[in-house]
């Protein structure tokens, strides 16, 4: 029987500071501790706490049934969200690509060629997709069913590993990778995302961060309509019924988002001014299947946090050096420390 991680162990023992990995059928074990494998993906953290998928493959098995209550700090109506929209929406569109050089800007790709790279919140993993061609390994990290998803995307690079884990907990070695990046992931989580920032730092020397931005670069209309957007989420958030969830993202992407981007194209072939409009600078040139995909994890996500620049630029009291860039989507940064601060 061909293993997965068999060609691994070196990779593992860096990411988990390990001094033993053992490599099983079903397993990993880090210096005497077991960590089962499904569909090679590595579990973590505590089994009340894996994903639907994984509870019902190592049931199917024949492993130990799992017990017990989940923390009292852990978001099970996130990973439930977040696992249903990567498996409602699994395929790396082409437009991904497009979106991807936007948020690595700040990130000399062509500098990645020896290094290790942690994804950091993956999803079903359209950002390592377009990184794995440039690294020497990448690891993948989400707490949901979406790390399956992932797994089942980057099946043609070999040189990818795959951890079930919660951001708030990760069980890695500090300086485990050269680079890490969280796109669109901490502010869901229930930890005030600026110090989990900080907390992600000691894993790389680079770390490329996204965090949703308090529309401080925006004016005053658009805080307006995010109060009034804030309302519909809370309640939205609430629906478990998938096929409601897909009717209203149906709906919200050709009902909203899809007649406010054509609002910003008329104003912005009359006057210029086509940014006055909310949704029409991010999504004018995106398909409807991707609108309806942000349609989704904007209106079903009960944790929202928000940060403006200068809460951004405070994260110098950890960091050696922050490079914000200017550039949509807004705010995604870049935080240097110790040698990533002279490169």
């Amino acid at each position: 029987m061909s293993r997965y991680y068999d060609d691994k162990q070196e990779s593992l023992a860096r990411l988990f500071g390990a001094r033993s990995v053992e490599v099983q059928d079903e397993a990993i074990v880090v210096d005497g501790r077991r960590l089962p494998t499904v569909e090679d993906v590595i579990l973590t953290g505590r089994p009340e706490e894996w994903p639907s998928a994984a509870r019902r493959a190592l049931a199917g098995r024949g492993d130990p049934a799992v017990s017990g209550e989940a923390r009292e700090d852990f978001a099970e109506d996130v990973q439930f969200t977040f696992g249903a929209e990567w498996e409602r929406y699994a395929e790396v569109l082409p437009e991904h690509e497009d979106e991807f050089r936007r948020y690595f800007d700040l990130v000399d790709l062509e500098a990645l060629s020896d290094s290790s790279v942690l994804d950091l919140g993956c999803g079903m993993g359209r950002w390592s997709f377009h990184v794995a061609p440039h690294c020497r390994e990448i690891v993948l990290v989400d707490f949901s069913d979406a790390i399956f998803v992932a797994r089942r995307n980057l099946a043609a690079h070999p040189h990818a590993l795959f951890v079930q884990g919660d951001l708030t907990r990760l069980p890695f070695a500090d300086d485990c990778a050269d680079l890490a990046f969280c796109l669109g992931v901490l502010h869901h989580v229930p930890a005030d995302c600026l110090e989990l920032t900080r907390e992600l730092g000691r894993l790389a020397p680079r770390l490329l961060v996204f965090l949703y931005y308090a529309l401080d670069n925006r004016p005053w209309h658009y805080r307006l309509l995010l109060g009034l957007v804030t309302m519909v989420r809370r309640v939205l958030c609430r629906i478990r019924s998938e096929r409601l969830r897909e009717w209203i993202s149906w709906a919200g992407a050709r009902l909203v988002y899809r007649p406010l981007v054509a609002l910003g194209r008329l104003l912005e072939r009359l006057a210029g001014k086509g940014s006055l409009v909310p949704l029409y600078d991010f999504y004018r040139d995106r398909s409807l299947e991707r609108i309806e995909q942000d349609v989704y994890d904007r209106f079903f996500t009960r944790i929202e946090q928000r940060v403006s620049r200068e809460q951004i630029r405070a994260l110098s009291d950890r960091f050696d050096e922050i490079r914000i860039s200017d550039d949509l989507p807004y705010w995604h940064f870049l935080c240097l420390r110790g040698e990533g601060a002279a490169d």
